[in-house]
């Protein structure tokens, strides 16, 4: 018994336990167009190129704008995210919110829970960790 308590603790340590919580867009939502507010903060490389792409696969066209200018869209998104170090960088949590009129339509969060651990899961790509984030935002498969 006591040989088992250690291999336990390792394996636990070895999962990568990653929380995604998503409350999507109404099913008889047609997005067209979504702006995407810049937000500077984030370092985390190809994340905005991410976002772009997985819009697009959606037919949802996307444009940049600064905070001072997303009144101007019917639909905008402001999204964070952070990336944590271990031997080289990778993406750790991500939040997207998404609005119109200033209402919150629906909203995502990605978040490693222990930064990952030992997993070696935690070293993916941001496009695959989100792809299937932004898919369920949006209210498809």
């Amino acid at each position: 018994m006591k040989r088992l308590l250690p291999l336990a603790a390792a394996m636990a340590l070895l999962t990568a336990c990653t929380s995604v919580n998503v409350h999507p867009v109404a099913n008889d939502l047609q997005l067209k167009e979504v702006c995407i507010v810049n937000n500077t903060a984030v370092i985390v490389p190809g994340f905005v190129t991410v976002l772009q792409n997985r819009f697009r696969h959606h037919g949802i066209e996307t444009r940049m704008v600064e905070a001072t200018d997303k009144d101007q869209c019917s639909y905008y998104l402001e999204y964070s995210a952070r990336q944590s170090w271990d031997v080289t960088p990778y993406l750790s949590w991500a939040e997207l919110k998404l609005y119109s009129g200033g209402g919150l339509l629906a909203d995502a969060e990605y978040k490693l829970i222990g930064k990952g651990g030992l997993s070696l899961t935690k070293w993916q790509s941001a496009e695959t960790k989100m792809t299937p984030v932004i898919d369920s935002l949006l209210g498809k498969k």
